[in-house]
């Protein structure tokens, strides 16, 4: 049980605000999420003078705040920064401009949002069974998680050979020249596996079942790509290496029942995600593979008030410029909302 002294005391000592979860509080605009999606929206809304309040999480989805960008090493196509940085850098300077202008950062993990009707409610992890905290408005940034296979070696040469996505890690020098694979059978891993090819010597695409689920033309793509070996019936078994970064990989052919090493420096998975839409759940509409619906061109949602940014609304792109650009639209409507209710 964490009394009001040990929250004092983590305050002090961690460097980290965390509301009280024995008293109520109301905000204007509150927005879930800490990645590029939620801090330009709070950029944009606290320039406004609106002072949004951020929950950043505490390891929500598992994923320290800052959201998947702090997953990546080297990101070298964010605008504004020719040399490059990481993606803890580039997170870490939005969330400092994000409290230059105003916006109060909780580093708490909201675990239930009530949006029967307004002001909405929410609860954290530290106050779930309190009085619930109230907002006008809510911006839905919660972002989507990768799926990750949990092969033998995969945390050893997690980002060291081994990455969710294609578009930001594949240039990197760790892949220049290099046989990488690729795992999926759809449309998205054929597009990353065509992708690699300009980087890579080689990409081998390792497709569980005998034909690919991709639609006609990505597989024609594929298939007539000269950089690109499909091998069919085949899963991967273990991620190998130097103990520092990825060799080879230990595929499973399931036709042959035959397993062998497959020399790669690069291991991309291509098998989906999962956006964080949990504590919404039946109170908003999605889209039948679980991303938010938003009115085209909006933020907006089925729930008048709720706004929607980032990947938890994005199944294409996924990209962090794209996720500010969509915080950016979240905020504009979240303001012109409030206007409209004043």
């Amino acid at each position: 049980m964490i009394n009001s002294r040990s929250f004092k005391d983590l305050q002090r000592l961690k460097n980290i605000h965390i509301s009280s979860p024995y008293r109520m509080v109301h905000h204007r605009v509150t927005i879930i999420g800490s990645g590029p999606a939620a801090h330009t929206a709070a950029i944009y809304l606290a320039r406004a003078e609106i002072k949004p309040t951020l929950y950043e999480g505490m390891f929500a989805n598992g994923v320290a705040a800052g959201g998947q960008l702090t997953t990546t090493t080297d990101i070298e196509n964010f605008p504004g920064f020719p040399e490059g940085l990481s993606g803890t850098d580039l997170m870490e300077r939005m969330k400092q401009q994000s409290e230059r202008f105003g916006t109060e950062v909780i580093t708490e993990t909201v675990a239930k949002v009530d949006t029967s009707s307004r002001p909405f409610k929410l609860w954290t992890e530290f106050n779930e069974d309190a009085e619930p905290h109230t907002t006008d408005a809510l911006i839905l940034a919660t972002g989507a998680s990768a799926k990750r296979m949990n092969l033998p070696g995969e945390e050893t040469y997690w980002q060291q050979g081994i990455s969710a996505c294609a578009v930001c890690d594949g240039a990197v020098p760790l892949f220049r020249n290099k046989p990488l694979a690729v795992i999926g059978g759809g449309d998205s891993a054929c597009e990353e596996a065509a992708f690699l090819t300009k980087y890579g010597s080689k990409v081998f695409l390792l497709v569980r079942k005998d034909h690919l689920r991709a639609s006609t033309i990505m597989q024609r793509r594929a298939e007539n790509n000269e950089k690109i070996e499909i091998l069919y019936n085949t899963e991967a078994r273990e991620a190998k290496g130097d103990g520092k970064f990825l060799n080879a990989l230990r595929i499973f052919n399931n036709k042959t029942n035959q397993e062998s090493d497959l020399p790669v420096n690069g291991l991309f998975y291509a098998i989906g995600h999962t956006p964080a839409t949990s504590i919404l759940a039946g109170q908003i509409d999605l889209h039948d593979t679980g991303y938010v619906k938003t009115v085209p061109g909006t933020a907006l949602t089925s729930v008048p008030g709720v706004f929607a940014a980032g990947d938890v609304q994005d199944s294409r792109y996924r990209q962090a410029v794209t996720s500010a650009g969509s915080g950016c639209m979240a905020a504009l409507d979240a303001e012109k909302f409030l206007a409209e209710q004043e």
